[in-house]
C-alpha cells in the first residue's frame, strides 16, 4: 500500500494546477508569440525570473501543514541519492538514473511528495555538478511533474502489473521530460541545421504555429528523441523492472514507520 506523506487540500491542488499551466506557459509562450517576421526574439529573462517564485510558491503551499521529521528526513535521503545518481550517470550517451528512483518514490508516498522530491533532487543536483544556469527552473518543474505523476498512477496494481506500469510511466516521463527541456531552450539557438535534413529547423518569429511546430518536432526527433531520450527511456524501465521490486519495498517499510497515524479507542 502506498503512504500519501505530503497531503494536497483542495487549495494545494488549485494551487499546483495554476502553476503548472504558467509553468506550462512558459516553456510554450515561443510557438503562441506574434511577432513580426525577421524580428528577434530574446530569452524570457522574465519568466526565469518568475518560474523560482512559482516553484516556491507551490512548495511552501505543499508544506503549510508542515512536514513530519521522519517525513523531511526520506525527502533529504532520497534527494540526495537522487543527487548522487545525476553524478555517476549524468546523461552521457542518455544513460541516466535520475528518474527512476523519483519516479518510485512518487509512487509510494504520493504526487504532493513526487512534486517536491523532483524539485529538491534536481536543485541538489546542480549545486553538485555545478549545473546552475538559466536551464535548472524548467528542469526542477519538469522533474517535479514527473514525479507527481508517478504519484497519480492507479494505485490498485501491485506485483508485476505495478513494475509494468512504473516501467511504462517511465518511457513516457523520459520522452516527455526530452521534450519539454528542448522546448525551453530551442526558440534561442539560431541556424540550426541537422545532418540528412534539407533546410534550417529554427525557431521562425511570426511564422505560423504549425510550422514552428513543425519544426520544433523534427528537430527534437532528430537531435534528442532517437538517442539521448531514447537512451534515458531503457536506462530508467530497466532500472525499474531490475531494481523496483526491491526498492518499493523498502520504500514502504519507511512510509509506514515516517507517517505519523493514530486509532481511535472504544472507551
Amino acid at each position: 500500500m502506498s503512504t500519501v506523506a505530503v497531503r494536497i487540500s483542495p487549495r494545494s491542488a488549485t494551487v499546483l494546477a495554476v502553476a503548472s499551466v504558467a509553468g506550462l506557459m512558459m516553456l510554450c509562450w515561443p510557438l503562441l508569440l506574434r511577432a513580426g517576421t525577421g524580428e528577434r526574439v530574446d530569452p524570457p529573462f522574465l519568466f526565469l525570473g518568475l518560474l523560482p517564485v512559482v516553484i516556491a510558491v507551490v512548495l511552501a503551499e505543499l508544506n503549510e501543514g508542515g512536514l513530519d521529521p521522519r517525513v523531511l528526513a526520506v525527502l533529504g535521503v532520497l534527494s540526495a541519492a537522487n543527487a548522487i545518481l545525476r553524478g555517476i550517470s549524468p546523461g552521457t550517451a542518455g544513460v541516466e538514473l535520475t528518474f527512476f528512483l523519483l519516479i518510485l518514490g512518487g509512487r509510494v508516498f504520493g504526487p504532493g511528495f513526487g512534486f517536491v522530491l523532483g524539485c529538491t533532487s534536481l536543485f541538489a543536483s546542480a549545486l553538485m555538478t555545478a549545473g546552475v544556469g538559466p536551464w535548472l527552473p524548467y528542469q526542477m518543474l519538469c522533474s517535479a511533474w514527473i514525479g507527481m505523476g508517478a504519484g497519480l498512477l492507479p494505485r490498485r496494481l501491485t506485483g508485476r502489473a505495478e513494475i509494468a506500469l512504473l516501467a511504462g510511466y517511465a518511457v513516457l516521463a523520459s520522452y516527455a521530460y526530452g521534450l519539454l527541456m528542448n522546448l525551453s531552450g530551442w526558440p534561442f539557438v539560431a541556424g540550426i541545421a541537422v545532418a540528412g535534413h534539407e533546410g534550417s529547423l529554427s525557431y521562425v518569429p511570426g511564422a505560423d504555429l504549425v510550422d514552428n511546430l513543425h519544426r520544433f518536432l523534427v528537430y527534437t526527433l532528430l537531435t534528442s528523441t532517437a538517442s539521448w531520450d531514447t537512451m534515458r527511456a531503457i536506462t530508467t524501465a530497466v532500472a525499474i523492472v531490475l531494481l523496483g521490486p526491491a526498492i518499493l519495498a523498502t520504500l514502504r517499510r519507511a512510509a509506514r514507520r515516517a507517517t505519523v497515524t493514530g486509532a481511535v479507542r472504544a472507551g
